[in-house]
């Protein structure tokens, strides 16, 4: 049988599997990608949420170079391809969706290509549609992995990037899945006691094309619509929408191709990306590592989607003429994805199993109601940064849906490692996170910064000859190692939310914060360009203040700020 032998097997397709492999073979490992289906770029592209959950901060200091550099690629597609509006041209940062839950928007298949290319030019292997059979590790390490089709990857680290945290099951490692009960976490928001049912519920988005008033593409109806019309409760207005239609509204919720930014025959139509609560599956939980119901979960998650679909198309309450129903109008755009039914390839994965980790962040770590100042909770072993709500949507169970308001955090390098198994790095939404905690960190920019530090933590390993758990000791040379060599690829693990990772800033003030002698004080911007004041100074260590050039007053923060890491080098 085939054996394939590397330095470092990424096990998952997704954004997290796509950033680790990237950065463990930019450092020089020989990488092996096991998706396991025909995409990689998980939620961004085969799972179809291409109007990515950002932050406020992403178009400078919210994410990793290595994302701004994929969001620019997607945004240079549409700019060098097509004739754009002047009006869209004039945009400060492209929207070819003009979509209000995202500053951008990428067509998945356009996504996909994207990083497959990124890929090639890493000199990553990559192997597409390979199933996980087992996880071998007759002691502690994993000495290999056999696949569906009975090859075998052998690798000295592994990253576990699957969308469930498959490997982590298959190979026995101490994880959790559903909600953690009080005692267990210490979050006030956690039921009184476990809840292992209490899982984020998946989707299949699925394409629309809103083509002219009185065309008709209305799909058949699909099996078992009336129950699934009753279970999934069919609607449209959820959050902060104020209708079908408008500025707010559920159509430019995810729209994805706005025909007003184009002056080409390319894009006639708007065609707008469905993912809201009514096909936020709500009939059963997912996973429950038994495959035969997984499956059938999926397959029932596959329909609700497309009765969705038929509901808009045939009984929604019309916006634009009262007392009628249904928008045939509305496209099922199948040549999206490719797929038989025409939806998204993949489920979007919103919860996973999560390692049982050194460290484990919880709702009192990000949460704003538990924590002053601008910033959550420092984590001196940060291997990264982000942020976003934290949104647990219900789903089959009987957990309501919570939404609460974070600090920007940090991603600890303590949840990617556990106790149990030295040389495999959760590197997708598998981390130490509880089920609260998990709904503020599986979005987009965040889990390609864990994929990230996972392949960076990778490949250092190898070079230094220690098992990667060994290496993130809080205050330890290997981590201080780690973090330096994030930084060095532009990887942010402290919050200025306003130094962008090109900047000449960037390593410095990456570098005296977490040192603690340039607190973030007040403000998650550093404000570079603003007056040096006398009361700056004061937020100083008394060590740095000493090394303040005798001019301070007349420069600015930034300048002092490069002064005083001078006096560090």
């Amino acid at each position: 049988m085939t054996e394939r032998r590397c330095d470092v097997a990424v096990l998952g397709g997704g954004l997290g599997g796509v950033a680790g492999a990237l950065a463990a073979a930019e450092a020089g490992a020989d990488v092996l990608l096991v998706a396991q289906g025909p995409w990689v770029g998980g939620q961004l592209t085969s799972q179809g949420v291409c109007t990515p959950d950002e932050n406020a901060w992403i178009e400078a200091g919210g994410c990793t170079r290595s994302y701004q550099r994929l969001r620019a690629a997607c945004r240079a597609h549409y700019a060098q391809r097509y004739r754009l509006t002047e009006a869209a041209r004039e945009q400060r940062h492209l929207n070819i969706g003009e979509c209000w839950v995202s500053r951008m928007a990428v067509e998945p298949r356009v996504a996909e290509a994207i990083l497959t290319e990124q890929l090639r030019h890493a000199g990553v292997r990559v192997l597409r549609g390979a199933s996980l059979a087992a996880v071998v590790r007759p002691n502690e390490p994993i000495t290999h992995v056999t696949l569906a089709d009975g090859s075998t990857v052998r690798a000295a680290v592994y990253l576990d990037a699957t969308e469930t945290g498959e490997a982590l099951h298959l190979a026995g490692i101490p994880y959790r899945l559903g909600a953690e009960g009080r005692a267990e976490t210490g979050e006030p928001s956690a039921p009184d006691e476990p809840q292992r049912e209490w899982i984020q519920p998946f989707t299949f988005p699925f394409a629309l094309e809103l083509r002219p008033a009185g065309e008709v593409h209305t799909i058949p109806r699909p099996p078992h619509y009336e129950q699934h019309r009753a279970t999934q409760r069919y609607h449209v207005v959820d959050g902060a929408m104020t209708g079908m239609f408008g500025d707010y509204g559920w159509w430019r919720y995810r729209r994805t191709i706005s025909a007003a930014c184009f002056d080409d025959p390319t894009f006639p139509c708007d065609v707008a990306m469905v993912n809201t609560g009514s096909n936020d599956y709500l009939g059963g939980i997912y996973p429950v590592s038994n495959p035969r119901a997984d499956q059938q979960t999926l397959q029932s998650g596959r329909r609700a989607s497309l009765g969705y679909v038929y509901w808009l198309q045939t009984e929604c309450p019309r916006e634009d003429r009262p007392g009628e129903f249904g928008y045939p109008e509305l496209r099922l755009r199948s040549d999206w994805f490719g797929t038989r039914d025409g939806l998204c390839v993949e489920p979007y994965i919103r919860e996973s199993r999560r390692l049982c980790a050194l460290k484990s962040v919880t709702e009192g770590d990000i949460v704003t109601t538990r924590t002053p100042g601008p910033r959550a909770v420092h984590q001196a072993d940060s291997c990264g940064i982000g942020h976003y709500w934290l949104d647990v949507h219900a789903g089959a169970s009987p957990e309501p849906g919570k939404f609460m308001e974070t600090h920007p955090y940090q991603v600890p390098a303590g949840a990617l490692v556990g106790r149990h198994c030295p040389n495999l790095i959760a590197a997708a939404k598998n981390l130490g996170v509880t089920h609260l905690t998990n709904g503020a960190f599986r979005l987009h920019p965040v889990e390609w910064a864990i994929g990230e530090a996972a392949g960076t933590l990778a490949a250092l390993s190898l070079q230094v000859g220690a098992l990667p758990t060994a290496m993130v000791a809080e205050g330890s040379a290997s981590l201080l190692r780690l973090q330096a060599a994030l930084v060095a690829r532009g990887a942010p693990i402290y919050w200025w939310g306003d130094v962008a990772t090109d900047s000449a800033l960037f390593e410095p003030a990456q570098r005296l914060a977490m040192r603690g002698d340039w607190p973030g004080g007040d403000a998650i911007d550093l404000q570079p360009d603003a007056p040096w004041t006398a009361e700056a100074a004061e937020g100083l260590s008394a060590c740095r203040r000493q090394a303040l050039p005798k001019a301070a007053l007349g420069l600015t923060r930034g300048e002092v700020l490069l002064a005083i890491a001078e006096t560090l080098t």
